[in-house]
């Protein structure tokens, strides 16, 4: 026995309304608001807190940032999990589905910096009851005014509170079936605890710590990056064949050797700190262990072996850099090279030049280029080295990929500075072995598609460094920690004061540590606070925690973790799905899931993924205005987990006909005489047939959402129910009717009522999950209570009305059907033209003999109906032969 029977037997559907009430004039217009309502109103969806974790399936919903607007890809995406969760809902769970909005981050900074006209100026005071300058209606002559980060930080979640609404008002036009009690902020006061305390025990195990370091930088942004939000982009550039200085063999006074690198940063020569060959380069074995000197900048720097040196590449000798790129950074480390650093945060040249630049004419080369961009500090060290004989040769063009932010537009620099860091298995860590506890997690996990998590291993077992927990930005939640000002004014970074977890949430720029006191903030002997905020995944990585309560509300938080399922694009799997996975296996010791749905990307008709930043989206109100939310709906739903689909309003139009159809179909078989849900008054053969086939339907529609393919279940579905209205309802109607002159007994007219009965509700639970409200509007002309609060439907009434019946039979007299009325076409006659007889050849006849009079009924033959076996030469094809009866 199916899950589902063992269901559709526990919860018996609605029972049949006493009287059938359908419209005169059925239409999709106005059903989802309609439904939204009514479902709102009686609670449909809400969570029963009342309930053990062995009836809950919960999902980790994805929170949107709510900045802007929705696009075309969140209605795809979270289509698919609310087909799941609909499913589930039926099958019997107690489904936890909540709704979060992920406020804080750059996306929400860089809205209401444009749509208020603000900056954060975080010299200026705090002011009471702020109203900005604008309102969305900034024009671009105005410039941006200053204002204190508390109050930016008050306009953030103003304006996140507008969008959360509009939000709220899509998904809900769209007919997810959320819980709406069920909703969180990552930047609330709740979210803020649940994050700060997370973190404290990070800090607390050793598994968080503080180092100033090397940083991949966004000089736009002045905020440190993470390694999962680098993006390579193809940039123009050009090796610079370069000559650096040793003296010359023999000791030849004021005489020297060129050494020739080629590099494509040649501005990086005044942050130079040695040159670096492969230790089996035969070409500089005798320069290794010697020193040359930089030039224009006169700086004498070692020559040293390290593997990592690529022999092929440029002159196969290259200068480390602090820093030019991660392999500078590799080489400085484990060479334990000085740091020269030369640009700033800002991404200009810093004023003052590296103490190793002692010259003065290397000090005066470096003061041409204090303030200037990277750009054009690259111009101006070219201008140097060419006059001084240095550049040699005409600059190669390339192009290669450049590191960038991924939400940035100018490429990342490589600062130091100092940052909080996750351990998170990317550093060598065969002491505790955290990587291979991380790649085990990810083994446990039931992955949809199964192929997504080979893309989950590649990730945590190519990481290079820990995950970079602190940004530079003033939205978000507050690192609650601050720092001991010595008799100097310098912080002691070795031991931050933390609060007790009963404090939190903190805000260590407002707070004050125990001991102190305001007056004390800032000053020597006093504290300072720490100015960070956490990146946007070390919120939303314990998206779990916050939807379910975590440590707030008793055994709440048991009843829903580990939850069931996280669906996600598979983009972000190295985002945010890792970064849940680090945060659970470290507080919990466990998975934060079972189960992973992996939704693909929207493509544009160029086949680019849509995305906001490349200005391709397609928002969604739009599209459900003029298609309806089904059509919608079914188009996302014919699109498998983890595959790429391209925009198509013409599936939107398909799915608008299928819903239609749910509508006028229903009311024509609700419409053919008494509705009886009875299996026992099924007796016709081609009754049973049908409702044969409908058990094989239902049984891979439930085998199909068990394995999260939705889209099997709904192609199954769509194409049993075009056959039932194609054929079944044609060739039965007149029998279901149960008029005087069909020649239908009692018996069999009641066969008929009850298989359109039977069949109308089984199909209905099948399509509810994808066309939510068309197959409510039906349910509610003929039966109590929701369709998505019946169950799902069993196979035990259906097989044991359909018996043992050929379900083929339905499509073999459809067909015998179709060449009846296709000759009916040709010879251009109504379709209720009498035949005065007719021949019907078949390889089906055997079968076509048991339906022969609902062929006479619904092909409208007035004699002789005979059946005969096809030829064997050509097996497959229905031949109909039959004089028309014309009038005279």
């Amino acid at each position: 026995m199916t899950t589902a029977s063992r269901h559709d037997k526990a919860r018996p559907t609605a029972p049949v309304r006493d009287v059938v009430h359908t419209p005169d004039k059925v239409s999709l217009e106005g059903l989802e608001a309609r439904w939204d309502e009514a479902w709102s109103e009686a609670g449909l969806f809400a969570f029963d807190e009342r309930t053990t974790r062995e009836q809950v399936y919960s999902i980790d919903t994805p929170p949107p940032t709510a900045s802007g607007s929705l696009h075309v890809g969140h209605v795809f995406s979270y289509t698919q999990t609310d087909a799941i969760a609909r499913y589930q809902r039926m099958a019997g769970k107690n489904v936890f589905y909540p709704m979060g909005w992920d406020d804080n981050g750059l996306p929400t900074e860089r809205r209401v910096q444009n749509y208020y006209g603000v900056f954060v100026d975080t010299s200026l005071p705090y002011e009471e009851d702020f109203e900005p300058p604008f309102h969305g209606d900034m024009p671009k002559s105005a410039r941006q005014v200053g204002i204190s980060r508390r109050n930016f930080v008050e306009l953030c979640l103003r304006l996140t509170t507008e969008d959360e609404k509009s939000f709220e008002e899509v998904f809900r036009h769209l007919g997810l079936s959320v819980d709406w009690a069920q909703t969180y902020q990552t930047i609330s006061p709740t979210s803020q605890e649940a994050s700060q305390r997370a973190f404290l025990r990070n800090l607390a195990r050793g598994e968080a710590y503080q180092i100033e370091a090397p940083t991949m930088w966004d000089v736009t942004f002045r905020t440190a990056v993470a390694q999962a939000e680098l993006e390579d982009r193809e940039r123009p550039g050009a090796y610079h064949r370069v000559s650096f200085h040793r003296a010359a063999a023999g000791g030849v006074e004021g005489a020297s050797e060129s050494v020739f690198i080629e590099t494509t940063r040649p501005e990086l020569l005044p942050a130079c700190v040695a040159l670096v060959a492969h230790p089996d380069d035969e070409r500089y074995a005798d320069l290794f262990g010697t020193t040359v000197t930089s030039p224009v900048f006169g700086v004498e720097v070692p020559v040293l072996a390290h593997a990592l040196a690529d022999p092929e590449k440029g002159s196969g000798i290259a200068m480390i850099c602090t820093f030019g790129d991660t392999t500078d950074v590799t080489w400085w480390r484990e060479l334990n090279l000085p740091a020269r650093t030369v640009i700033g945060r800002d991404g200009r040249f810093r004023p003052e030049a590296p103490e190793a630049i002692t010259s003065e004419p290397g000090r005066a080369a470096y003061a041409e280029l204090a303030g200037l961009t990277v750009f054009s500090a690259q111009k101006r060290v070219v201008e140097q080295l060419t006059a001084s004989g240095d550049l040699h040769g005409e600059p190669k063009k390339i192009t290669h990929p450049v590191k960038f932010f991924e939400k940035g537009e100018r490429p990342l620099e490589i600062v130091s500075s100092r940052q909080w860091y996750l351990h998170n298995g990317g550093r060598d860590d065969s002491s505790d072995g955290l990587r291979a506890g991380l790649l085990e997690r990810g083994e446990e996990l039931t992955w949809h598609p199964p192929f997504m998590a080979s893309r989950y291993a590649n990730w945590v077992g190519g990481l290079n460094g820990d995950w970079l927990l602190s940004r530079q930005r003033f939205f978000g939640v507050p690192f609650p920690l601050w720092y001991r000002l010595d008799a100097d004014g310098e912080p002691d970074y070795d031991e931050p004061l933390t609060p007790p977890e009963s404090a939190l949430p903190i805000d260590p720029s407002i707070d004050v540590p125990a001991g102190y006191t305001e007056d004390q903030r800032g000053v020597p002997g006093g504290f300072a606070g720490d100015p960070d905020v956490m990146d946007t995944w070390a919120t939303s990585s314990l998206t779990p925690q916050l939807a379910g309560r975590w440590e707030r509300e008793g055994d709440f938080f048991a009843k829903v973790f580990p939850m069931d399922l996280r669906p996600q694009a598979h983009d972000i799997i190295r985002t945010w799905l890792f970064s849940t996975v680090v945060r659970s296996h470290a507080e919990h010791d466990t998975l934060p899931w079972r189960h992973a749905a992996i939704s693909g990307w929207i493509l544009d008709p160029d086949r680019k993924k849509m995305s906001k930043s490349k200005g391709n989206v397609v928002t969604p109100i739009g599209l459900l205005h003029t298609h309806g939310a089904d059509a919608v709906r079914y188009w996302a739903c014919s699109a498998r987990l983890g595959a790429d689909t391209a925009f198509d309003e013409q599936q939107m139009k398909i799915g608008r006909r299928l819903a239609i159809k749910v509508l006028n179909a229903s009311k024509f078989a609700l419409s053919l005489g008494p509705v009886r849900l009875d299996g026992a008054l099924v007796t016709e053969p081609i009754d049973r047939a049908l409702l044969a086939g409908l058990a094989s339907v239902v049984e891979t529609a439930t085998a199909a959402y068990a394995e999260y393919n939705y889209t099997r279940a709904l192609e199954v579905t769509e194409t049993f129910f075009w056959t039932f209205c194609d054929d079944y309802l044609e060739l039965v109607k007149d029998r279901a009717y149960g008029h005087e002159d069909s020649g239908a007994s009692a018996a069999q007219t009641a066969s008929a009522q009850a298989t359109l009965a039977i069949a109308l509700d089984v199909v209905l639970r099948l399509l509810a999950p994808v066309l939510p409200f068309a197959t409510e509007e039906v349910w509610s002309w003929w039966r109590e209570g929701s369709v998505h609060a019946s169950p799902w439907p069993g196979v035990e009434v259906l097989r044991d009305a359909g018996g043992a019946a050929d379900p083929t039979l339905v499509d073999a007299a459809g067909a015998a059907l179709a060449a009846m009325r296709k000759l009916k076409s040709e010879a251009k006659a109504s379709q209720r033209t009498p035949f005065r007889d007719v021949r019907i050849t078949s390889s089906s006849d055997e079968l076509l003999s048991r339906v022969k009079d609902d062929l006479r009924r619904a092909g409208v033959v007035q004699g002789q109906l005979t059946i005969a076996a096809q030829q064997a030469d050509v097996q497959g094809e229905v031949r109909v032969t039959g004089e028309l009866v014309t009038a005279e």
